[in-house]
């Protein structure tokens, strides 16, 4: 693959030749490289790249097509987001479950993210959704347990990695791949230009959608952007969500395996395990940083993941309080009603165990340790805790992930 030859390609099957001057090709040139030199790509990964990279590509000449036939786009207000963040596997795609029940707020779909716009222009013809379902379940069963770990459709809200990814300045690549100088080019370029495609793309989504809405985003990884959001979105809102990082790190390094594993030949989990406590850990001195600086419009809503699963509902009207917004007697009804029909957010039962990963928790307790005591954490001990030398093949029945992402 090379980036002229897809660029090519995404041109000729649009019929569009115009990018604009959005910044992708330095960030597609690296992803490339780093896919050919370290992510070890099985046969289905080269396939699933190459037409992946072609949607990213056919999707921002259409974006800039649509912006040249309508430039009011480019006009939209994006007033007061609420970006939601935190530890991965801590609940944050649960809350923004929650707040999409909400039909005062807009959240970009999965749908919209992957297809944002109709091929033929036809709307009484728009398969979109039915396509975006039928690759959800090819790739569910190219990478059983995924469903469990991280249910998901076409309708569901979706991170703000997918949105950046159109310009390959995102961090979902370096969790589908193992592509670590992509990462050290991302960490060193920063995130500002993904956040200014960012709004630009919520603009389109929101011209479409012919209403102005409030907006709520989430993406862990946020963590690592904060300033670059508060550049671009100066009035945002930001809440964060706390929960023990030992129920966290097994968990998050299971699903990033699972979400690999369709698209190398090899994973080495000792390696996945250090990636994730040395990104996390690194993640939860960001998240101690901001809540001493202050540094956004409004103070920061802090939540935690016991009083989010035991009370969803009432922790939802504790946000909406927290940032003085009126929450309708209507929106409480369609929460409490989601909650019901999917007790445990769709989520089925995940085990872990922490040698897996060569994890050592006791090491891991204490990288988190000024984390776990600044948000004055619930320190849950694991049921393992003893020291693996290697990684053995029992199952993975150790450590019990709770339901909720």
């Amino acid at each position: 693959m090379s980036a002229d030859d897809l660029v090519e390609r995404a041109r000729r099957s649009t019929r569009l030749e115009d990018f604009g001057d959005t910044p992708f090709r330095e960030g597609l040139s690296t992803l490339l490289h780093a896919c050919a030199e370290e992510a070890d790509l099985s046969l289905f990964g080269q396939l699933g790249t190459r037409w992946d990279i072609g949607r990213l590509l056919s999707n921002l000449l259409r974006l800039h097509d649509e912006e040249r036939r309508a430039p009011e786009i480019l006009e939209c207000p994006i007033e007061q987001p609420i970006f939601i963040t935190g530890l991965p596997r801590s609940g944050t795609t649960f809350l923004h479950q929650l707040l999409a029940a909400d039909q005062q707020n807009l959240v970009p779909r999965v749908w919209q993210l992957i297809h944002p716009y109709l091929e033929n222009g036809r709307a009484q013809t728009d398969r979109r959704r039915l396509r975006v379902a039928r690759q959800l379940r090819i790739f569910q069963m190219l990478s059983p347990g995924f469903r469990r770990m991280h249910p998901i459709g076409p309708d569901s809200p979706q991170e703000c990695s997918e949105i950046t990814a159109h310009i390959f300045a995102s961090p979902r690549f370096d969790t589908t791949y193992f592509v670590p100088s992509y990462r050290r080019w991302l960490d060193g370029i920063g995130h500002l230009n993904a956040l200014r495609f960012h709004k630009r793309f919520l603009q389109h989504l929101q011209y479409q959608a012919g209403r102005w809405g409030r907006w709520v985003l989430k993406c862990p990884d946020h963590v690592f952007a904060l300033a670059e959001i508060r550049a671009v979105y100066p009035d945002a809102r930001f809440v964060f969500v706390h929960r023990d990082p030992l129920q966290v790190i097994a968990s998050v390094a299971r699903l990033t395996e699972v979400l690999r594993r369709p698209f190398t030949r090899h994973i080495d989990r000792a390696a996945l395990g250090r990636q994730e406590i040395d990104r996390w850990s690194l993640g939860a001195k960001l998240l101690i940083r901001a809540a001493d600086e202050q540094p956004f419009a409004e103070p920061i809503c802090h939540i935690h993941y016991r009083d989010l699963t035991r009370d969803p509902a009432g922790t939802v009207k504790k946000l909406y309080t927290h940032f003085g917004l009126a929450l309708k007697p209507t929106a409480v009804s369609r929460i409490e009603q989601l909650v019901q029909t999917n007790p445990n957010g769709g989520y089925g039962v995940n085990q872990y165990r922490f040698d897996t990963y060569q994890i050592d928790p006791d090491a891991a307790r204490e990288r988190f340790e000024d984390y776990t005591r600044r948000f004055g954490i619930l320190n849950k001990k694991p049921l393992l805790s003893n020291r693996y030398p290697s990684v053995p093949t029992q199952p993975l029945d150790s450590l019990k992930a709770e339901p909720a992402d």
